[in-house]
């Protein structure tokens, strides 16, 4: 699988600009990929005031979404800013070339932001399936939390989107690598670079590590689109040759 990282500044709760700077982005490259990954909140930038730039699952986004996931023959991952329920969501979208959606609801909100008292937690764990690939697809702050993304499902992609600011880079770049090694499975990390209305620096480190904790793609600080390649059957042959994950423990969430 031929997956495309972009990685890119934000413009401050403005979906228009943002749609905009990121359909030049896309349309811009010609080489053909599999999928691609945008950041977390990739239309408005990791905001508190939801009521701003909230969409529906039939808004502008969207739509701009699957149409450019048809246009470009290729499934399309982010996260954005959804009201559903009388409720606010931020909704990772799993956006397939012919524009059906999945979707996962960021189970860990991020309570040193107040992400708590304005969005609601999601509760399921999603896993796609697409181009013979297994992916589990998570949002920021679920870095963090190891037990939720255990590899339990024998996924073959740990995916993460993300709004992690410079001062605690150290930590998202540690975080991928075990995830990694943990669950023997490939991890795409998809940060923002940037500044944002709250004066929060983002340098990016969008990268890519192997099921053994090898880069494929080192951490980047510049804006651009990056391009990596997933290989099933290597993660496959290593499993069966190591068998780490045949004595991980079982365990039921609450």
């Amino acid at each position: 699988m031929k997956i495309a990282l972009i990685q890119t500044s934000l413009t401050w709760e403005n979906p228009i600009e943002n749609r905009s700077h990121l359909a030049q982005k896309i349309t811009g490259f010609m080489e053909e990929v599999d999928l691609i990954v945008l950041p977390e909140m990739f239309s408005s930038g990791f905001t508190m005031n939801p009521q701003k730039v909230a969409e529906t699952m039939q808004g502008e986004t969207i739509l701009w979404l699957q149409h450019m996931a048809k246009a470009k023959n290729c499934a399309i991952i982010g996260s954005l800013v959804i009201t559903e329920n009388e409720n606010y969501y931020n909704r990772l979208v799993f956006v397939f070339p012919t524009g059906e959606i999945q979707h996962y609801d960021k189970r860990h909100l991020f309570t040193l932001a107040g992400e708590d008292k304005v969005y609601t937690s999601g509760t399921q764990k999603l896993i796609v399936e697409y181009k013979g690939f297994k992916i589990c697809p998570l949002v920021c702050y679920d870095l963090r939390f190891p037990v939720f993304a255990r590899n339990v499902e024998d996924y073959d992609v740990l995916l993460y989107v993300a709004n992690w600011p410079k001062p605690r880079i150290n930590a998202w770049d540690i975080l991928l690598k075990a995830r990694a090694v943990e669950n023997m499975c490939y991890v795409i990390g998809v940060n923002r670079i940037g500044t944002d209305a709250n004066k929060h620096d983002y340098i990016g480190h969008s990268q890519a590590v192997d099921f053994l904790g090898n880069y494929l793609l080192e951490p980047q600080q510049s804006e651009g689109i990056f391009i990596v390649h997933l290989n099933k059957e290597q993660v496959l042959e290593t499993r069966k040759k190591l068998a780490f994950l045949t004595d991980r423990d079982k365990f039921t969430i609450s």
